[in-house]
């Protein structure tokens, strides 16, 4: 069944959903060789609950019970879910930080991946090709479209055009009041 949000849950979502911009790009300050991954997520949780706000994925219940932390971090090949640990990051790593936020009852979700200096070529492109494909998709999230549309394009321009794959079983999910 599809629930039509109103004008101010769409507002609420958006609050949420720039705290976690917000989250993700403190994180970002942070970012050099030789930090953790667990301290970027306690940078995260401090900085998530100094702004009201609880993290929706610590203690997020899903397939393997409990989620431990704040943010799910994916360093280099991991493609997402990691979790934070004391690995240090290395001038040749990529980095994926994905969390979410409570807000006033509402979830925000999102996650960016950044690259330091030393990262080569080929990923780099791989960062770039994806990133388009993020781009087609938002291209169709207009008014008489359907989700599909948005699936397709993202698909599309990633596997026909670039030739990468889609990890199906991991495709994004919904926002609102509850995560999945």
């Amino acid at each position: 069944m599809i629930y039509y949000k109103s004008n101010n849950e769409v507002e609420l979502i958006r609050k949420s959903c720039l705290l976690v911009g917000e989250t993700i790009a403190e994180l970002a300050k942070h970012l050099k060789p030789g930090i953790t991954t667990e301290a970027l997520d306690k940078i995260a949780y401090t900085f998530i609950k100094d702004h009201g706000a609880e993290p929706a994925f610590l203690g997020y219940e899903g397939h393997n019970g409990p989620f431990p932390a704040t943010c799910c971090i994916s360093v280099n090949s991991a493609v997402v879910h990691g979790v934070p640990n004391n690995y240090e990051l290395q001038e040749s790593d990529i980095i994926s930080i994905d969390t979410g936020t409570i807000l006033e009852g509402f979830i925000g979700d999102s996650a960016y991946t950044f690259a330091f200096a030393n990262v080569n070529t080929e990923t780099l492109t791989l960062m770039t090709k994806t990133k388009e494909s993020l781009y087609k998709g938002m291209e169709q999230a207009i008014v008489g479209k359907r989700i599909g549309d948005i699936s397709y394009a993202v698909q599309y321009h990633t596997e026909v055009l670039c030739k990468y794959g889609v990890v199906r079983e991991l495709v994004g999910h919904g926002l609102g009041r509850k995560m999945h």
